[in-house]
């Protein structure tokens, strides 16, 4: 089956404030980029929204390895999600909602569409994809900061 690599960022000019995202997708030797943002978002919600949105893109069925240096999303998957799911979406102390719920869901139904592996990259570490993500994110945050003037 084909791999797609998945690379994606979040940036926010204030957490909240305004916010971008950015996604390198590589398919062989064919990049794709996406991007787009908020006006008035967290940097999280900016960072699951880079993956939601590369998984939306996708055309058709694949293996995905996603490259993030978002511990909240790559942990919210993979540790978190589960006891999330059998609290009925509430936190560990099955009281509080889970933030961001309403991307959480989103991502939950797409992730089941697909076999996804999941990499962590420290970000501002010179990984060229993560360096391009970022970039295209504060692109996009820069851009929605300037509307609101």
């Amino acid at each position: 089956m084909p791999v797609l690599e998945i690379f994606t960022d979040g940036a926010c000019s204030g957490n909240p404030g305004a916010g971008g995202w950015g996604a390198v997708l590589r398919y062989g030797s064919v990049e794709k980029e996406l991007s787009g943002g908020e006006s008035n978002t967290t940097n999280n919600r900016m960072e699951l929204t880079a993956v939601i949105e590369s998984l939306k893109a996708l055309k058709k069925s694949c293996e995905i390895i996603i490259c993030t240096d978002s511990k909240y999303v790559m942990d919210g998957v993979l540790e978190w999600m589960p006891n999330w799911k059998k609290n009925g979406w509430k936190t560990a102390n099955k009281k509080s909602p889970v933030k961001n719920l309403d991307l959480w869901l989103e991502l939950d139904a797409l992730l089941g569409k697909y076999s996804v592996k999941w990499t962590w990259v420290k970000g501002h570490n010179g990984h060229p994809e993560n360096e391009r993500a970022d970039e295209l994110a504060r692109g996009e945050a820069k851009k929605r900061a300037s509307e609101k003037i």
